[in-house]
């Protein structure tokens, strides 16, 4: 074999060489945190979904995540084909605005999470979203919506669960707007969290905080907190859930 040829041959190798490190690499993942743009400003400067953003990029849980917000009054409602198709996990809160979602951009996020494995994370009165609702296929009401509490308990009740890593075993947040148990969703047996709900008159309500199921390919998470009129989402212990949950959702053990 000749120099020439050698070196071609050599020049060839590293062009594999390199394209196997290059592939190699591991793909950065995405979470979009959307919300409807409706939650007080003095409590939400930069609405919910500005609020979960901040703690997941400051979270060592989801260090080099590419982390996204979007609201309904963005174009294309915040999640345009290019965005949605490259996210690995979608968190959703709504809470006045549902039926101004577009029916055809419920069809995109069903697909994403039954067919394509997109993580999707539902908090609070996103329980009555049109994707929410869509994914559970029942319902999803609880027994009462009231305004007649002051705080709620969170225990976590599967210490092993990786959306209750590094969580506090107990911890009490303000909490001014109770769901009352049951919630019409379809079964499951993977609740990370309780929670005692404290009524106004003394009077404590036990009800599930936290749930998990499979959506066809996907994992989903719906967390029971969250009323706009208390600013839980800067306290460290819901953002450990944040965080945890978008890493559990996006498929990691």
């Amino acid at each position: 074999m000749t120099k020439m040829k050698k070196a071609g041959v050599w020049a060839a190798s590293c062009a594999v060489c390199g394209c196997v490190a290059l592939g190699a690499a591991p793909a950065r993942k995405t979470v979009v945190v959307w919300s409807e743009g409706t939650a007080p400003k003095h409590l939400y400067p930069a609405d919910i979904n500005g609020a979960i953003a901040d703690g997941l990029r400051a979270s060592d849980t989801l260090k080099g995540w590419e982390v996204v917000t979007a609201s309904l009054s963005d174009p294309e409602q915040g999640l345009p084909d290019e965005l949605l198709a490259r996210a690995d996990v979608l968190v959703w809160w709504g809470h006045k605005k549902h039926g101004e979602v577009k029916d055809a951009l419920v069809d995109k996020i069903e697909k994403r999470v039954k067919e394509e494995g997109m993580g999707f994370i539902a908090l609070h009165s996103a329980h009555f979203a049109k994707p929410n609702k869509r994914l559970m296929g029942t319902p999803c009401t609880f027994a009462a919506y009231v305004s007649d509490t002051t705080v709620t308990e969170v225990k976590v009740a599967m210490p092993d669960h990786p959306i209750a890593k590094g969580v506090k075993a107990e911890f009490t947040v303000a909490n001014d707007e109770r769901y009352s148990d049951p919630y019409a969703v379809p079964p499951t047996d993977e609740v990370p969290f309780t929670g005692v709900q404290v009524h106004k008159n003394g009077k404590r309500e036990p009800a599930k905080m936290g749930f998990c199921w499979q959506v066809g390919k996907a994992r989903f998470f719906y967390f029971q907190l969250g009323h706009e009129t208390n600013p839980i989402y800067f306290d460290p212990e819901i953002r450990k859930i944040m965080a945890n949950a978008v890493l559990w959702a996006s498929g990691t053990p």
